[in-house]
């Protein structure tokens, strides 16, 4: 909705007033707005868009995660670099449905900003060896797989990752 640095802007101007409002003795008040002012700055770490494109992606809504994602305009402008990682995840993920040399891309994209989660990363891996696979690049899909398998530490991909394995050896 808002641009990051005006999000912060926001915030600040408004500690600022929650501060006038403690040395004012309303001390509900000021509380009041410092919650307020936490919206803006959780917002500022977490961009409202992607949150709601990430609901829809989790209700397998591909249209509606388009849609939300469609409101970001300039991301490199609008969003920190963990948000852009997470804008070329889902646009990845998105597009893997239609058109993989487009996916591939953005996931590709999505690893070099880099994603914070370790699952997250592992499933653009392995999104990656899927991709690879499919333009018969065993070698890479391989190694993108043993990559995905590292950082899935609680075994959530595990039957993904067996598919696929049993799909390499018919290549």
């Amino acid at each position: 909705m808002f641009h990051k640095n005006i999000k912060l802007a926001i915030a600040g101007l408004l500690t600022a007033w929650a501060v006038y409002q403690f040395s004012q003795g309303n001390i509900m008040n000021g509380i009041s707005i410092l919650l307020l002012a936490g919206i803006f700055v959780l917002l500022y770490f977490k961009n409202e868009f992607i949150l709601m494109a990430f609901l829809q992606l989790r209700k397998q809504n591909f249209e509606g995660t388009k849609k939300w994602l469609g409101y970001i305009k300039n991301p490199e402008a609008a969003l920190i670099v963990k948000q852009q990682g997470y804008y070329n995840y889902l646009h990845g993920i998105i597009l893997s449905q239609t058109n993989i040399t487009q996916a591939e891309k953005f996931l590709r994209k999505a690893i070099k900003l880099g994603l914070p989660m370790d699952h997250d990363l592992a499933m653009a891996k392995l999104q990656l060896a899927g991709i690879a696979m499919t333009k018969r690049r065993k070698r890479e899909a391989i190694n993108l797989m043993a990559e995905a398998k590292k950082l899935d530490k609680h075994g959530m991909l595990k039957e993904q990752m067996g598919m696929m394995k049993q799909q390499m050896k018919k290549i």
